[in-house]
């Protein structure tokens, strides 16, 4: 919403309605309703659609929000390259633990990249977060800028499910998933950048 500031109350209600879907994602297996995160809230299913035309809004209001969270430590890091990275990083590990299982359930068929340039808020904000950390740390370990492929392959590495696929199935800790994410990042990053490098070059010799 733009220009004049919420009201109170409706800033509320819009609130209670991404932190009751919130609960709603976190312990339901089946598709939820905007009815269900309506009653969740105790709010009418009318004032839940005057604040989102959909479960998929209401969700990504709430991961955007979670982005905030990440964007907001990362400004406030003093460090840059790979250890700013690897704290970003892990503290997005720890936002998952304590609230990505409501991120979890529902997964977008389009791609991430598709989303993200054409301007989705919530993936947005969590880029920003990290774009930064990700160029110094390829420029540190003297690499080309591969732009947003090296936040493409970030979400690909600490997306919610996987990381809690490692926290729960595996039973590693917070922090041996970040040592061993952070581990197959660097990797990836020189695989990507090489790779990146090898068809610009083959594109020239044509």
């Amino acid at each position: 919403m733009t220009g004049k500031p919420m009201r109170s109350d409706t800033e509320r209600n819009r609130k209670n309605l991404i932190q009751a879907a919130a609960r709603l994602f976190e312990r339901s297996e089946t598709p939820i309703s905007m009815t269900e995160i309506a009653a969740e809230a105790g709010v009418s299913v009318a004032t839940a659609y005057r604040q989102f035309t959909s479960v998929e809004e209401v969700l990504n209001a709430y991961r955007q929000d979670v982005g905030q969270l990440l964007l907001d430590y990362s400004l406030e890091q003093s460090c840059s390259g790979l250890l700013k990275l690897e704290k970003v990083s892990r503290y997005w590990i720890k936002l998952v633990r304590e609230r990505g299982a409501a991120m979890v359930p529902m997964r977008n068929r389009r791609g991430y990249l598709e989303r993200l340039w054409e301007g989705a808020e919530y993936l947005l904000v969590q880029a920003d977060a990290l774009r930064p950390a990700l160029r110094e740390a390829m420029e540190e370990m003297e690499l080309p800028d591969i732009g947003d492929k090296a936040v493409f392959l970030w979400n690909i590495l600490f997306d919610p499910r996987e990381i809690f696929d490692l926290l729960v199935t595996v039973g590693l800790t917070e922090k041996q998933v970040g040592t061993q994410l952070m581990s197959v990042l660097v990797g990836g990053l020189r695989g990507f950048a090489t790779a990146n490098e090898f068809t610009a070059e083959a594109s020239r010799s044509k």
